[in-house]
């Protein structure tokens, strides 16, 4: 017994513009696809229930690429900073989330960004100190590759001025050698190392909060990065399939594994796509380097705006060989985030060193600096590339003094990519930028910052089609799904968007502002705009 769907425009993106009448579904999967009169007649002994899209537009169900699923429900609870113009602003915040504080509880904050400040200087520890002395704080800045932290805080984490910088992070000192509270990168695990440790049902609560969320938004599912922050592999990854199950919840999370706790995985005999229908794991996740923002991304030349500043590399060349060694014992692709030119090339030469022979593939998140040399690279390699079109909308105008002007034509430059054959996938690094696909999708197509309402580097934007492709058929192909996920078809996976209007009949600058009808994940809808409707 199954469902039938009509009533609406139903795009099939198994090529530009093809669309049918109705599309018939049985538990999880695509019957057939067609006229209504046919699908109707074909198979009106099964017909269970119809579902009449009343004029609404049907896609392949929307998934991001990259994204980070806790970290994404924390920031719905925790003080949200991300907005704030001012350091002032900030400072007013966290004096106002103290009053609530209990004894030795940690004040946390998400999302800061000078870069939206009229004087981004950042905030000194001593600043902090003078709001909250007695509990400790940790403020992380919007990329994730940051953070602050008041003189409680370093104090836990027994920081003084002995301490040595980690490879791959920088404890940010005044001239006396001491900490301004400022950590870059691996340096933040010194202060995140000292917070005590969270229970699994926390995680359990705020993965479903987060799911709900993203639901809402019209995606049917995730690649998500969380299994080595949160008390560990097995926590964690506990949590996510006891929050998202066919009982309660339906999300397809696929979930990176950091390098650290690869060992922990492998030990409990999985691998490459094991896992439960909604909780799968993937590639082992690697960090090359930091970001442009706060100017450790790693690049082939100085930073425009800092010279002799080239970045940091998270690992040695040597280091970075024999995580991928590790990984390709066992046959598992890698996902490496990689920013700068310099660590993009770096780990495509170790990628093209010792090659996968399985057909996974491998795949390069961020990669937004590029150079000729690199895009002729690509092209060559099983690669997938996770592109975020919303750090382009959100990075300018202040990108182009970190890379001056000789390196903008091949920045953000996702047309070029596709034009060379390279495969994208498309997603937000939320809570770094905002969750909603039909935001990313927007920055994709329009190339227009948020700052100054510019558009940068337009012979880079992409055709509506190319940027809901990132979203669906790209998501499916970076996790060698794309014979069973991203496209309606007979035989694919019952997971559809379903929206208020037709996003290829929209004007570009109103991409965004479409509201999402429903949410189906394996033929169930699983969000509902006006369920009393129904």
């Amino acid at each position: 017994m199954g469902i039938l769907w009509f009533g609406g425009t139903i795009y099939t993106l198994e090529n530009e513009g093809d669309a049918v009448e109705a599309v018939y579904t049985e538990n999880d999967t695509i019957i057939a696809a067609g006229t209504y009169e046919l699908l109707y007649h074909t198979y009106y002994n099964q017909i269970q229930k119809e579902v009449n899209l009343q004029g609404k537009t049907m896609l392949p169900g929307f998934v991001d690429s990259h994204l980070h699923i806790i970290y994404h429900g924390e920031n719905l609870l925790r003080l949200d900073l991300s907005q704030m113009t001012s350091a002032e602003e900030v400072k007013e915040a966290l004096q106002s989330r103290t009053a609530n504080l209990g004894d030795g509880e940690w004040l946390i904050g998400e999302g800061w960004n000078e870069n939206l400040w009229g004087d981004p200087s950042i905030i000194h520890k001593s600043e902090l100190d003078e709001i909250c002395p007695d509990n400790p704080m940790m403020l992380t800045r919007i990329c994730r590759h940051a953070l602050l932290a008041n003189s409680k805080a370093v104090e836990l984490a027994n920081i003084n001025e002995n301490t040595a910088d980690p490879q791959g992070g920088i404890i940010v000192r005044d001239e006396k050698g001491d900490s301004t509270g400022y950590f870059l990168d691996t340096a933040q695990e010194l202060i995140k190392g000292a917070m005590p440790d969270v229970s699994q049902n926390y995680l359990e609560q705020v993965i479903k909060i987060a799911v709900d969320d993203l639901l809402s938004k019209g995606l049917v599912g995730g690649h998500s990065e969380d299994l080595n922050y949160f008390g560990g592999f097995h926590k964690t990854y506990g949590a996510f399939k006891n929050a998202i199950n066919s009982e309660n919840k339906r999300f397809k999370a696929h979930l990176l594994v950091h390098h650290e706790v690869m060992e922990d995985m492998i030990n409990e005999n999985l691998g490459y796509l094991d896992g439960t229908e909604f909780v799968e794991l993937g590639a082992v996740k690697i960090f090359s380097d930091g970001a442009l923002g706060g100017r450790t991304a790693w690049l082939s030349k100085d930073y425009a705006d800092d010279a002799g500043n080239k970045g940091v590399a998270i690992h040695s060349t040597d280091s970075m060989e024999k995580i991928v060694k590790n990984a390709r014992k066992h046959g598992l692709p890698i996902a490496v985030h990689a920013i700068g030119d310099r660590a993009v090339d770096e780990i495509t030469k170790i990628i093209k060193k010792y090659s996968l022979t399985n057909g996974a593939r491998d795949r390069i998140i961020h990669a937004p600096i590029l150079n000729r040399h690199l895009l002729k690279m690509l092209e060559t390699l099983p690669v997938t590339v996770d592109i975020q079109p919303s750090f382009m909308t959100s990075d300018f105008p202040w990108a182009i003094d970190r890379l001056g002007e000789e390196r903008l034509p091949l920045a953000y430059a996702w047309k070029t990519m596709l034009d060379h054959n390279i495969h994208c996938a498309g997603g937000s690094d939320g809570p770094i930028e905002d969750v909603n696909p039909l935001v990313g999708i927007q920055a994709a197509v329009e190339r227009k910052s948020t700052a100054d309402k510019k558009v940068y580097n337009s012979g880079e934007k992409l055709s509506i089609y190319e940027a809901v492709r990132l979203y669906t058929a790209g998501s499916a192909y970076a996790i060698n799904q794309e014979d069973q996920r991203g496209v309606i078809a007979q035989g694919f996976k019952a997971d559809f968007t379903i929206l208020e209007e037709d996003i290829f009949k929209t004007e570009p600058d109103k991409i965004n502002e479409i509201e999402v009808t429903f949410t189906v994940v394996n033929g169930n809808i699983v969000y509902e705009k006006n369920p009393s409707h129904r």
